[in-house]
């Protein structure tokens, strides 16, 4: 009955509240697992299809820093730009469910794996591309990329390279996600004589991954582009990298603007 508390706390809201199930979007789970990942391979962590001719990008933020290589709680201080590593790259083959601007088939995602002393919540400042993978293998690809060798960054701000094995699946907001007439409807519903909530387990996939829900940690800050569309879910990055604290990093691109205009955000856990 309405305001009764439900049996088991550990159903599944799509079961426990209908309204829930018209929430779901696909995502596709990348699946990143250790390997060597080829350049013309979608992969984490692996080396980019760069083209010849364009520079690497550079992180110009002042400040750099990360932690010593001793067993001491010190810090090195890293001066001038530093060249951003690769974290993603994603040809349109491997995820048929990403929808690429028109005319390109790879999306290349870079960002600075070192600390910024200026602000440490500018955290990793990503840098996003969009390309055509034959017009860039026609150019010429870059064959090294500067300064990216190990032991240069912090382990934790970049990821092992890995292979992906995308497959797809069900994705559903977390309770930080719910439109707020929603939320007032449904949560008395899991109120306990007590005092407090018994708020089911969302169905909300963890991991990285393309489309669906991003995976909240604090409350939800979908970003807006500078027309005032609220932009949508690209991808996020969570589990493969420990950030300090961060819960995940989360792109996101408005569809509605031309050339898919794109910001990001990230919580801590």
């Amino acid at each position: 009955m309405p305001g009764d508390v439900p049996e088991s706390p550990a159903k599944d809201l799509r079961t426990l509240i209908p309204e829930y199930a018209g929430l779901a979007r696909e995502t596709t789970l990348l699946n990143p697992e250790p390997g060597d990942p080829g350049v013309r391979e979608s992969s984490l962590g692996g080396r980019l299809l760069w083209p010849a001719d364009e520079p690497w990008p550079y992180c110009a933020q002042e400040g750099h820093w990360t932690y010593g290589s001793d067993l001491g709680n010190t810090t090195e201080i890293v001066p001038g730009a530093v060249p951003m590593v690769p974290i993603l790259q994603l040809f349109a083959r491997d995820v048929p469910g990403l929808e690429f601007p028109e005319g390109k088939d790879l999306l290349q995602l870079a960002w600075c794996a070192l600390i910024h002393e200026q602000d440490p919540r500018l955290l990793v400042m990503p840098q996003l591309y969009w390309r055509n993978e034959a017009e860039v293998m026609a150019g010429g690809s870059l064959s090294e990329i500067p300064g990216v060798s190990e032991g240069e960054y912090d382990e934790d701000n970049m990821p092992q390279p890995s292979t992906l094995s995308p497959i797809t699946a069900e994705d559903f907001p977390r309770w930080l996600d719910l439109p707020k007439d929603m939320w007032e409807t449904w949560e008395p519903r899991f109120r306990l004589p007590t005092g407090g909530s018994a708020w089911p387990p969302d169905s909300n996939v963890i991991g990285t991954k393309v489309g669906g829900w991003p995976a909240w940690t604090q409350p939800a800050d979908w970003p807006n582009c500078e027309s005032g569309h609220r932009m949508e879910h690209l991808l996020t990055i969570t589990g493969d990298i420990q950030l300090g604290d961060c819960g995940g990093v989360y792109f996101f691109h408005c569809r509605e603007c031309p050339g898919l205009p794109w910001d990001w955000r990230f919580d801590c856990h």
